[in-house]
Parts: C-alpha cells; sequence; structure tokens
C-alpha cells in the first residue's frame, strides 16, 4: 500500500495505482499531456485548414453514394455537437447510427430526436437483443471485474464498424477528443473493451444463454482488416478545431433545445450508475477525477473547482436505493442479488484471458508511425 498523493497540477490521485509523481508533485498524466500531446495539437485555423483538406476527401469517397461519413450518435455532448458541426459547418452527409442497448435516458432520446428533426436527417438504429444483452452484463457483474459497461461499449463499437463496412462508408467520424479527454482512465479500472479474448473468457465461464446475435468485434478486424485492407479511416474532427464543453453546451441549447447531462457518459442510464456509484464506492475510482483534470489540463476548469464537486460523491444519496432496484429489475435479478455482486471480491481484467500484450504492442506501434498520440492509459 502507498501512501495516499493527490497530483498538484490536476486532481489524479493514488486511486490510479500506477500513477508517479515528479520533484514537483505534478503526475505523468500531467507532463505526458505536455510533452507528447499539446505540441501536436492544433484546436485553431491550422487545424480547421487541415479538417478542410480531409473534408474534400471525404466528399470524394461518397461520390455517387447516399452517405458519406457515418457517425455513431449517443445523444452525449461530442457526438451531438460533432453531428452539428460537420454538417452545418462542412455539409458534409452522415449515415447517422445509433446502437440502443436498452439503457437510454429520457434526454438521451430526446436529445437524438430533436438534432435529426431538425438537420433534417435520417436516423439509423440498431437495437441490441436485450436478453443477450442483459446475460452479458449479468456475467460481467458475476466475474468481479470493474469494467462491467465492457458489454454496453463493445456493442456500440462493433455494431458501428460492422455497419459502415457493410454500406462501404470509408470514413468514420468519431466524437473522441483531446480537450475533454487528454486524461485517460485507468486501464486496472477500465479494460479494453475489444480484448475478445478477455471477453470470451468471462462469456464462457458466466453467461447462461447462448450470445446468437450479439455484435462481437476482434480487434485486429476494425483496426488491422477494416483499416488496411477496406480503406476504412477513423477521423476525429473535434482535435482540428477550437472545441470545449461550455461552447458545445451553448451551441446545442441554443440551436437545438438539447438538453445537458448531470455528467459526462450520463445518457445511458446503466453508465451512470456504474460511473456514478458502483465504481467508485466499489473499486474506489471516481472517473470525474479524469474528466475534471481534462478539463484543468485544457484550461476549462481550475483545480480548486474540481476539488470542490469531488467533495460531493457522483450519485444523488437520496435516490441511490431506488436506482438499485432500478437496476436489478431491469436485469430481471433481486436487489439484493445485485447488492451480493457489489460486496463480492473485487477481481481485475488480470483474473481473466487477456491479449494485454497485443494491445501494448499495438499501441506502441502505432505511435511510432505517427497513428496515434502517446497518451497514458
Amino acid at each position: 500500500m502507498r501512501n495516499y498523493q493527490i497530483c498538484t497540477n490536476c486532481v489524479m490521485d493514488t486511486s490510479d495505482s500506477n500513477i508517479t509523481f515528479d520533484d514537483q508533485g505534478v503526475c505523468d498524466h500531467c507532463t505526458g499531456f505536455r510533452i507528447h500531446v499539446a505540441p501536436k495539437w492544433h484546436p485553431d485555423e491550422t487545424g480547421r485548414q487541415m479538417f478542410s483538406r480531409t473534408v474534400e476527401e471525404i466528399r470524394q469517397s461518397g461520390k455517387g453514394k447516399e452517405f458519406d461519413c457515418i457517425i455513431g450518435l449517443s445523444g452525449g455532448l461530442d457526438s451531438s455537437f460533432l453531428l452539428h458541426l460537420v454538417v452545418t459547418e462542412f455539409q458534409l452527409r452522415p449515415l447517422v447510427f445509433h446502437v440502443d442497448g436498452g439503457w437510454n435516458t429520457d434526454i438521451a432520446v430526446n436529445n437524438i430526436q430533436v438534432m435529426v428533426e431538425k438537420l433534417g436527417l435520417e436516423l439509423f438504429t440498431e437495437v441490441i437483443n436485450w436478453e443477450e444483452m442483459k446475460d452479458f452484463q449479468l456475467a460481467f457483474f458475476k466475474s468481479g471485474v470493474p469494467h462491467i459497461d465492457t458489454p454496453q461499449d463493445h456493442a456500440f463499437i462493433a455494431t458501428l464498424y460492422q455497419f459502415a463496412n457493410k454500406h462501404d462508408i470509408k470514413y468514420i467520424l468519431n466524437g473522441g477528443n483531446i480537450s475533454t479527454e487528454c486524461v485517460r482512465n485507468p486501464l486496472e479500472f477500465l479494460y479494453y473493451g475489444t480484448d475478445m479474448r478477455q471477453l470470451r473468457d468471462i462469456q464462457k465461464q458466466f453467461c447462461t444463454i447462448e450470445l446468437k446475435t450479439y455484435p462481437f468485434s476482434d480487434v485486429l478486424f476494425h483496426k488491422v482488416y477494416l483499416r488496411y485492407f477496406r480503406g476504412l479511416k477513423v477521423v476525429k474532427p473535434l482535435d482540428w478545431m477550437p472545441y470545449t464543453k461550455a461552447m458545445a453546451r451553448e451551441t446545442l441549447s441554443r440551436e437545438y433545445g438539447w438538453k445537458p447531462y448531470p455528467q459526462k457518459h450520463f445518457e445511458s442510464r446503466f453508465t451512470k450508475f456504474y460511473e456514478g456509484y458502483w465504481l467508485p464506492e466499489r473499486f474506489g475510482f471516481d472517473t470525474r477525477r479524469v474528466q475534471f483534470s481534462s478539463l484543468i489540463l485544457t484550461d476549462q476548469m481550475t483545480r480548486e473547482e474540481a476539488l470542490s464537486q469531488l467533495e460531493r460523491p457522483a450519485y444523488d444519496p437520496e435516490t441511490i436505493a431506488h436506482e438499485f432496484d432500478y437496476i436489478a429489475k431491469k436485469l430481471g435479478i433481486t436487489s439484493e442479488e445485485l447488492r451480493g455482486y457489489f460486496e463480492m471480491p473485487l477481481k481485475s481484467y488480470r483474473d481473466y484471458d487477456n491479449s494485454l500484450w497485443m494491445f501494448n504492442f499495438g499501441a506502441k506501434v502505432l505511435q511510432a508511425i505517427g497513428v496515434e498520440k502517446a497518451i497514458k492509459r
């Protein structure tokens, strides 16, 4: 056990067991951003011009087709603003795609609807088989690992890539961005959601039904085959121009009547329960530390503001019992059974088969050739 320490610059602390600090008490998340990310990040006119050239490539690839790119729309802030941006400012013709994993909040449903209606777009929705999703999520609860949101995340990623491949769309526009996500969640809490070896091991040990239609996708399929053999490219436009959380909220609210969420990723009722309660209370890790630290490093939040907000839990203590009952009932179990999973021994990705070596090797290769930025995870 190490002594508790918190970064003197952001709010990352030793709840990330791999964190290190320099002589001034600044953590490696901060130094990594300053050295490896900030110098190559151009959220300015230079970036906009660079993206404008990519826009022309996207248009050329979509000539004679109904769509020239695809965007996965969750109803969250980043994907919603991305859709607004590429349609209104760059006149692209995206296939707007949504994956319904069974946990959409009413706010998310409304945010998706108001955007596609005002922009005059058609929404394609893929509904995941609920019985299979439910059983797979219960399998992760039974496994004891912290990354119980993996079944939902994996389904979203896999379905999006498969849909792009099916419709021969060469560009996926992704709302991921440095501005609000430059600090990564520690791997011990949010493990790789595309590690098929781990997914299959947990499925084999804990699932009670066959996952006949659940959309599995090996990382080699979408990182290697689709990229280098099918010519599919993933572009993150929000990294190429000014983008802040406050600006996006104000724009979406004004233009569409878009409603904000209490916290990032809370467009999913399950993710709200998982990140707001399950992860910090069972495993001692609060994802707001990552989110706030990203905002601190990109000058959107002060450290004092972050510390003040962290004094309050991400969940409402007065309604958490109701949340337990809701999640349990939706999963088809009792609240007592769900609390039993909460109290069981802690496990991690290391307790199950995994391909971490392959992810580490692949990350080093992609960073070496400049495809991905070296951000600590």
